[in-house]
Formats: structure tokens, C-alpha cells, sequence
């Protein structure tokens, strides 16, 4: 009795050691673990604050923070996008992070600069990439996102309600 209770210490020992790396996480990387290139934490904060912009949160509906949409962003850059892409999407936020340029304004100013970079020509070719991106897969998460799914659009399967009680001779 005693060797049984003792092999299941040991594989309770064994599984918390083997968890263990995954719960000791560095504050100064990402929240999400990232294949092909590497974000701070605070370059994933400034993406979020990106994302809070372009789908804010009102009365009664969540915002882009509320819905992990950089999260998603993050992901979405990582695993579709070419190497050139991801490369000038983190400098775009490394140059934004360094120079504390988002951060430091307050929010018509960081709606202007927004909405500047996604329309503006002559924004250096980084910013521009970067924000594009953003803008493309912080909409995208909305739209498949659970909360649109389920709270907002209420889904009905193809051919809908049955209603038994329709006069037929008004089909005609």
C-alpha cells in the first residue's frame, strides 16, 4: 500500500516539475508565445491601445482590450504573414515603444495619429505596414469573435423557425 501512495507522489512531483517553466513567465515578453518573432510586453500594450482605438468600448459592447484583439493580432502576424511583414511590423512598435509616442498622448490625439497613418501616403512604409495590418486583423477578430457570434447577432440555422401555423393559401 505504502509503494502505491508513494508512485503517486512521485508522478504529482513529476507533473508539477514539468509545468513548472510554464508558470514562471517573464514580465517583459508577450503574454502569448510567439514562433517567428519576439514582442515586450509593452509593444503589447501599445498594440492594444492600437486596437482599443480602431474598436473602442462603449456602453454596451466590449472593446478591442476586452476582447483580447491584439492578442489575436499577435497571432494572426506570426503565423500568416511573411517574414518581411512581421520584421517591419515589430520595428513599426519598437520605434512606437522606444520613442513613446502612443503612450504619452492622450485619446483625440492617438485617434489622429491612427487614423493618420492608415490614410497617409508619405508615413514612413513600417508605419503604414503595421497599421494596415492591425486595422485588418483587429476587424477580423471582431467579426469572429464569440461575443458578435452569440450576444450580438443572434444565429438561427439555415432554413429557420417552423411555422405551423402559416395559412398555405397566402404562399401564392
Amino acid at each position: 500500500m505504502k509503494r502505491r501512495s508513494a508512485i503517486r507522489n512521485i508522478m504529482i512531483f513529476a507533473g508539477g516539475i514539468y509545468l513548472m517553466p510554464s508558470c514562471s513567465g517573464d514580465p517583459k515578453r508577450a503574454s502569448i508565445e510567439l514562433n517567428h518573432f519576439n514582442l515586450s510586453a509593452e509593444q503589447e500594450a501599445l498594440l492594444a491601445e492600437i486596437a482599443e482605438i480602431l474598436i473602442p468600448k462603449t456602453a454596451d459592447a466590449p472593446g478591442a482590450k476586452d476582447l483580447n484583439l491584439h492578442l489575436f493580432t499577435m497571432k494572426m502576424v506570426d503565423d500568416c504573414h511573411p517574414k518581411e511583414d512581421q520584421k517591419k511590423f515589430t520595428a513599426a512598435l519598437r520605434v512606437m515603444d522606444k520613442q513613446g509616442l502612443f503612450i504619452k498622448l492622450d485619446e483625440s490625439q492617438k485617434k489622429k495619429m491612427v487614423s493618420e497613418l492608415l490614410e497617409d501616403e508619405n508615413a514612413p512604409e513600417e508605419f503604414r505596414i503595421m497599421m494596415k495590418i492591425t486595422k485588418r486583423r483587429v476587424i477580423q477578430g471582431f467579426t469572429n469573435s464569440k461575443y458578435l457570434m452569440t450576444d450580438l447577432g443572434q444565429y438561427e440555422l439555415v432554413p429557420g423557425r417552423y411555422n405551423g401555423y402559416f395559412p398555405v393559401e397566402k404562399l401564392s
